[in-house]
């Protein structure tokens, strides 16, 4: 069977971690070998240096991902990306249309069709997180514990929360209320990388693909890659 190579353009470090941490090794016994990087934002050419996370432009991050592409032509390969739904740039493909809709998941399917047929390339398979990283968390917020002790109550409080609303990809993407403010209200010394990437891998991909059915399509869409 042939080895594809999957590159995956993430939104920050975050993500990149995640992918490095988790999904390389699974993704490995699908016969996918995987590499990540954060999107581009910046370049000094005089330093040589690249600065890297964040989508504050969609623009900036097409360009790097064709770039990619464009050094690694192969049919073998594949392109996928790990970017929010929370704080798209607005000039993010098919954003406009999106925005009329109430649906988060017709939102993103309109978003991800969208840029795809921007990417022109057979290979690009498009992935736009629901709402952002820490809806993961929120599979089963109890695994905070393993990082947060003698934080019961807090915990306690965010599983209250998805006793009320089951699905972590629906909980909403305002500012004060987005998965990350949520937790960061209940445990403010979360941090993001460290941290949320560690109580993801404690929750386990199974569970991540029962209780995030978008996250679900989007691995086992990589799995089916080769």
């Amino acid at each position: 069977m042939t080895v594809i190579r999957l590159h995956v353009t993430a939104e920050g470090p975050t993500e990149e971690l995640f992918v490095n941490k988790i999904l390389v090794d699974h993704l490995g016994d699908f016969n996918v070998s995987t590499d990540v990087r954060a999107v581009l934002t910046s370049k000094d050419n005089k330093a040589s240096i690249e600065y890297r996370g964040g989508l504050g432009d969609y623009q900036k991050a097409k360009k790097d991902i064709l770039t990619w592409m464009k050094e690694d032509d192969r049919s073998e390969c594949r392109f996928t990306t790990m970017f929010d739904l929370y704080a798209l740039p607005d000039n993010f493909p098919g954003f406009a249309q999106a925005q009329q809709i109430l649906d988060p998941y017709e939102k993103v399917k309109i978003l991800e069709e969208a840029f795809a047929t921007d990417m022109e390339d057979h290979r690009f398979i498009p992935y736009i997180q629901l709402h952002e990283f820490e809806a993961l968390i929120f599979a089963d917020p109890q695994k905070l514990d393993w990082e947060y002790l003698e934080h019961d109550l807090p915990i306690k409080n965010l599983q209250q929360l998805m006793i009320k609303s089951p699905n972590p990809e629906l909980i909403n993407d305002h500012p004060q209320t987005a998965p990350s403010k949520r937790i960061l209200k209940e445990i403010p010394e979360y941090d993001k990388v460290t941290a949320g990437v560690s109580v993801v891998g404690r929750i386990g991909l199974p569970t991540l693909r029962e209780k995030c059915r978008h996250f679900a399509q989007w691995l086992q869409r990589l799995e089916s890659c080769a």
